[in-house]
């Protein structure tokens, strides 16, 4: 990770070492379905955090079925994230489908989204090649859609007022601090100079998204759809929340589309209607 990432304990400590075992396990390239994450111990030593945050990020991830404990033998993971491509015969995951967007000489990512959770780790793995020149890409541009703060979601609850308020500060306050950690590591690529043109654009819809949306260089589309589940979380304070609502999203499975040289195709019809209707909810319907 690099040094702009968030890390200035409690929380965010927590926040920082959760989210790279989910991107991780996510991906499937360091912890895949299957595999055991290493020991506490190590965890602790690589990120640098206490064994105490450590136990606390296991927790979220096994009541986030990332994972499965058990005495003696570890932490299994149990989930990944799968897309269905038309440009493979199998399963893949969106790891490699972002790695080809960005190398192009010229990135267009438009994104519609709950947070930017997983999409500023993705983003981090692509400002890592570039810093490694693996890629060189000249201009990035990256326009993402959050619902509007002032929306009653429908997640992220218990019916419980005093819980329910606590839920959404606790969903705002990890959806600004993504949004910030991406406009570090972008910002970051084009004052060292590594990306002559990036340019960041953030807006506040109106619409609650039921799923997640990806539009790759105006030519791919990802989209998958939020599941709804409930589970414990635990906050900041370790008050455990009991039967909250929640949405799988990084393990959510994914389908992809591509765009082709005929007009009617069904990928060619499906990427240029999501990206007209992206175009339009971002004109009309955002802040």
């Amino acid at each position: 990770m690099s040094d702009s990432t968030p890390n200035d304990g409690g929380g965010r400590e927590f926040e920082r070492v959760a989210g790279e075992l989910r991107s991780r396990m996510n991906d499937g390239s360091i912890y895949p379905k299957g595999s055991f994450l290493p020991p506490q111990r190590e965890l602790a030593e690589e990120f640098g955090v206490s064994r105490d945050t450590v136990q606390k990020v296991l927790r979220e991830l096994r009541s986030e079925g990332w994972i499965e404990t058990r005495q003696g033998s570890g932490s299994r993971v149990v989930k990944g994230q799968q897309v269905h491509s038309p440009t493979s015969s199998g399963m893949v995951t969106l790891r490699p489908l972002i790695d080809h967007a960005f190398g192009q000489s010229e990135v267009t990512l438009d994104v519609f989204t709950l947070t930017s959770e997983s999409l500023d780790a993705h983003i981090r793995m692509q400002a890592e090649r570039i810093r490694a020149k693996e890629i060189a890409p000249q201009s990035i541009a990256l326009r993402m859609m959050l619902p509007s703060e002032s929306l009653q979601l429908p997640y992220w609850r218990t019916g419980q007022p005093a819980q329910d308020k606590r839920l959404k500060a606790r969903f705002l306050s990890i959806t600004e601090r993504y949004a910030e950690s991406l406009r570090t590591a972008l910002s970051d690529l084009q004052t060292t100079g590594l990306v002559p043109s990036v340019d960041l654009q953030i807006r506040r819809s109106q619409l609650i998204p039921y799923s997640k949306l990806y539009l790759l260089n105006g030519t791919e589309a990802v989209v998958g759809p939020y599941k709804v589940y409930t589970r414990s979380i635990e906050m900041e304070d370790r008050k455990v929340i009991k039967g909250a609502l929640d949405v799988e999203g990084l393990g959510a499975g994914l389908t992809h589309h591509v765009k082709d040289a005929e007009l009617h195709s069904q990928g060619t019809v499906f990427v240029t209607g999501m990206q007209q209707w992206f175009d339009s909810v971002w004109e009309y319907l955002t802040d």
